[in-house]
């Protein structure tokens, strides 16, 4: 029996060290706690917005297009913000995905799935990656948390072997610039996937406008960077 136990504890203590040496801190998802629109600081999702973004991904120039539709999408009983995300690759598609997001009474920001779709000899075909929350045991996760603090860890979304990111906030930087402009007060984060163990990934948020930049720091040579932002 103490053996038993020890082997739990040190499996604990392992998997928190992973983790970045915090525990997860998703928030309780509760259908009745959803608001409509999404205006958190650092992922405020308004109708009509579109964020360009470009990078290079193993030395291949990649086109990023993400625009804020005024669709919506309900889930599990929340209403859900639709957001178009195409992406292009040396200028040929590579893919395009519907995501759902929406936002709790407190703040927090909530992935609630895709629909994506990979772009193979000539065809969209679905991607392994899709899921929705509340189908085939899928869960939804957190995108942005309402007060973001350093060290904590939140799962972002959970379809066991398709779709299981996690991110750990780390702190907040003084001032960054990316072609789009120079911002201050950004929020950096750190994201993994067991699902690819040798992939890790950072990513900067600006107050006001949000994702400003996607850094690879292990497993591969890739980035993305804001370039434009317009809203009709």
């Amino acid at each position: 029996m103490r053996a038993r136990l020890l082997t739990a504890l040190a499996a604990l203590v392992a998997a928190l060290a992973a983790a970045g040496g915090a525990g997860a801190a998703t928030p309780v998802f509760d259908p009745a706690s959803f608001v409509r629109g999404i205006d958190n600081e650092y992922f405020p999702l308004a109708p009509g917005t579109v964020y360009h973004y470009e990078g290079v991904s193993d030395g291949i120039v990649e086109y990023n297009r993400v625009a804020v539709t005024r669709k919506t999408k309900t889930i599990l009983g929340v209403e859900c913000v639709v957001v178009l995300d195409t992406v292009t690759a040396g200028g040929k598609p590579v893919e395009r995905t519907k995501d759902w997001y929406a936002q709790d009474r407190d703040g927090n920001v909530w992935y609630l799935g895709e629909a994506s779709l990979d772009y193979v000899k000539g065809r969209w075909v679905k991607s392994d990656g899709s899921w929705q929350a509340g189908v085939d045991g899928a869960r939804a996760g957190i995108v942005m948390l309402a007060r973001p603090r350093p060290g904590t860890v939140y799962r972002q979304e959970y379809y066991a072997g398709h779709a299981e990111d996690t991110a750990q906030v780390l702190r907040t930087l003084g001032e960054r610039t990316v072609p789009y402009g120079t911002f201050a007060d950004v929020l950096l984060t750190r994201e993994w996937t067991p699902l690819s163990p040798g992939i890790r990934e950072r990513k900067l948020y600006a107050p006001g406008v949000g994702l400003i930049e996607v850094r690879a720091t292990r497993g591969e040579v890739a980035w993305t960077k804001l370039v434009a932002v317009v809203r009709r």
